[in-house]
């Protein structure tokens, strides 16, 4: 048995992708940035790309700059504001619940003397208007909350934060990387300043992501060199990632919404499913993607559950891929006022092209036995 439920770290690089891909590894080897006729055949190709992820999001080419992942996006976007600040408008604003990509770079900024202040959310894994309201004023160069949680999936009310933003005079910054190909995105509708994808969470190749940059939009460069992506972005592109980006980018933004409907109802059944099980919460309300779920286990460390699972076929995770291994419980869950106990037991299953109702099936049923199997061995507590 073999059943990939962690589509939210990762997803399969689509079949279509990896064909596109083998184009430019084998036909397209010359330098981008080159006059002669090798080179022009790779920048074709790159342009070809970076025009379908433009209409994937609502944006024209030119605002589209290439990175090598969503990490380096929300860096370039966060660093490059933080630079680009003028007079008294320098602090930069974040929500608690964002992708380690947003936290650890403000921390760092913060490290490094710009003024960063962290928004509180509320227990549905939504972020607290209210406050975000009361932390901003004329000095906020920069508001940078996600579209999609990565480990709830819960979907924030970017539309209401920029609307407050403006009215501040402040910028926005919007980590779309979870919610792009699960939902549509405009950045248009949005109202955002800039805007992080990857590839890899849609169909994609790893090692390339993308930056929406509203045309205007004042950043300083985060990578030295030559004058590649516009000075926005130095470095010989990545010319096979890039073409993989662009061919998920248009297989999403044709097929997505099928998809979407055909995987809400699968996800449903499996949230069902477990939360038959006693001790079993969810965690999270409201709009979600229709792909996630996160769910605790009472009296259940979800490191064991994760690795029982594994040994049985099944994938899961204990939240975001990036912080596997870490001491810390999961930021996002804390951020929602979960006791520790309550994170220390929470699985995030993230569903994706492939998954059927028979898997869905025998993943909820192997996780009710092992549950039953950890929950009888469990040293007494009397």
């Amino acid at each position: 048995m073999s059943i990939y439920l962690d589509h939210n770290a990762t997803t399969p690089v689509d079949p279509r992708v990896a064909e596109a891909m083998l184009v430019p590894l084998r036909e397209a080897f010359g330098n981008p940035s080159s006059l002669h006729r090798f080179g022009q055949k790779a920048r074709g190709m790159i342009e070809e790309a970076r025009a379908e992820v433009a209409r994937l999001v609502g944006a024209t080419a030119a605002e589209i700059v290439f990175t090598g992942s969503g990490t380096e996006a929300d860096n370039l976007a966060l660093r490059g504001f933080s630079g680009a600040a003028r007079g008294a408008r320098r602090i930069i604003v974040y929500a608690a619940i964002e992708h380690h990509a947003i936290v650890n770079t403000a921390k760092a900024l913060a490290e490094e003397g710009t003024s960063v202040v962290s928004v509180r959310c509320r227990p549905d894994g939504v972020i607290d208007l209210e406050d975000l309201r009361a932390k901003l004023d004329e000095e906020t160069a920069l508001v940078a909350v996600m579209l999609a949680n990565n480990e709830t999936g819960v979907l924030q009310p970017i539309g209401e934060v920029a609307r407050i933003a403006r009215a501040q005079g402040a910028s926005v910054h919007c980590d779309a990387v979870q919610a792009v190909g699960k939902v549509p995105v405009d950045v248009k509708d949005l109202d955002v300043d800039t805007l992080a994808l990857s590839a890899h969470k849609f169909g994609g190749p790893k090692g390339v992501g993308a930056l929406f940059v509203r045309q205007g939009t004042r950043l300083r460069a985060l990578l030295r060199g030559g004058s590649q992506e516009r000075n926005r972005r130095a470095g010989t592109e990545n010319v096979a990632g890039i073409v993989g980006l662009g061919k998920a980018a248009e297989i999403v933004r044709t097929e997505a919404g099928g998809e979407a409907e055909r995987l809400a109802p699968l996800r449903d059944a499996l949230e069902q499913a477990l939360l038959k099980n006693p001790g079993t919460r969810p965690n999270g309300a409201g709009p979600r993607v229709a792909n996630t779920t996160n769910v605790s286990f009472d009296g259940i460390e979800a490191e064991s559950l994760v690795l029982a699972l594994d040994l049985e076929g099944v994938a899961v995770s204990t939240g975001a891929a990036c912080a596997a291994g870490a001491i810390e419980p999961s930021h996002v869950l804390r951020a929602m006022g979960l006791p520790v106990s309550r994170v220390q037991g929470s699985v995030r299953f993230s569903l994706g092209r492939g998954n059927t109702a028979a898997e869905i099936d025998a993943a909820s049923g192997l996780v009710a036995s092992i549950l039953e199997r950890q929950r009888r061995l469990a040293p007494s507590r009397s």
